[in-house]
Order: structure tokens, then C-alpha cells, then sequence
């Protein structure tokens, strides 16, 4: 895995293999940040990664200007391993060991961008629940935007505050924004 773009452009990073994550592929980060970079500007940016895994999303917003990067995973290896890399690369990213949604319950928004990469073999009323919880929860600032990165088997493009997805290969990103 390697960092698209950025301060830490080209970084490769070695993920450990005891790892459970099927981290996103550079392709589809590298069009992801192409499309985010034209609407935000990441060093005045609050940004949640949840479903974190290896950290590869928190990593290239740091590594694009942003001043604080909250990361959660459920599983203390890739909490572990988050740290690391960031301590390792002065990035200023928090990772908590939390499910997702226990984190979103909690947590004290709001924040500009929410990205999301769950299982891609969640239950689709655990991921509208996201949807629900960062809706009802004001988890989102005005202009903010929610991300999450879904499997081409499922389709969010009826749920309430769709927005748009794009597709790249077999990963889907569903955008939504929860401003009325």
C-alpha cells in the first residue's frame, strides 16, 4: 500500500498480514481524493474514518494537509497499527478501538467529512444505520459530506440524503449529506 498523494506522496507502507482488512486500492482512493479536492480544503477539515483498518484513508488526508484525523476500528491490531504508522510519520491521526456505530453514539461532531468502509458483507440495515445515527445526530457540519464505501451488490441511491455513488472496479463509494 502507498500514500497517492501529498506531503508523504509515494510512501509505501508495509501492512502486517495478520491484519483483518481488505484495505481500499489505490485506484479507488486516488479517485476518491480526486473528486474530494475540489470541494474541501483539508487543513480546515474535523474527518472520522470508521472501519479504519489499516488507516490508508486517515494516512492520505493527513498527508494532504489535514490538522486532525479521528480514526476508529474495532480491532486493537489495526488501532496498534495506526498509532504506529502515524507516530512513525508524524501524522497527526487518533485512532480508538470502538465498533463504529458504539463510536457514532458517542462521539462529539460535528465533523466535515465522514468516511466509512465497512465489511463489504454487512448487513444493509446495520449500514443504514450509519446513515441514521450521523443524521440524527448532527454528526455532520452544514457542507459536510458522508462517504461510504459499499460493495457493487449494494444500492443506497433510494436512502434518505443520497447524494450520488461512483463506481471503480468492484468498490462503490455512496456519498451523503444529512442537511436539510
Amino acid at each position: 500500500m502507498r500514500i497517492i498523494a501529498g506531503n508523504h506522496k509515494g510512501r509505501r507502507l508495509n501492512i502486517p498480514k495478520n491484519l483483518p482488512v481488505r484495505p481500499t486500492t489505490d485506484r479507488a482512493r486516488e479517485a476518491l481524493f480526486s473528486i474530494l479536492n475540489h470541494q474541501y480544503d483539508f487543513t480546515d477539515s474535523s474527518i472520522l474514518d470508521l472501519y479504519a483498518g489499516t488507516g490508508s484513508i486517515s494516512y492520505e488526508f493527513c498527508s494532504r494537509g489535514a490538522n486532525q484525523v479521528t480514526a476508529v476500528d474495532k480491532h486493537g491490531s489495526c488501532v496498534r497499527f495506526i498509532n504506529q504508522t502515524a507516530k512513525e510519520l508524524a501524522l497527526s491521526v487518533e485512532a480508538h478501538r470502538s465498533e463504529s456505530i458504539r463510536f457514532l453514539e458517542s462521539c462529539h461532531g460535528p465533523y466535515d467529512i465522514i468516511f466509512a468502509d465497512p465489511p463489504y458483507a454487512e448487513a444493509m440495515d446495520e449500514l443504514k444505520n450509519l446513515i441514521s445515527i450521523i443524521s440524527s445526530r448532527k454528526l455532520l457540519t452544514t457542507a459536510g459530506v458522508f462517504i461510504m464505501e459499499h460493495g457493487e451488490t449494494m444500492d443506497f441511491s433510494k436512502e434518505p440524503y443520497f447524494i450520488e455513488q461512483r463506481k471503480y472496479g468492484s468498490c462503490v463509494f455512496a456519498f451523503f449529506n444529512t442537511k436539510s
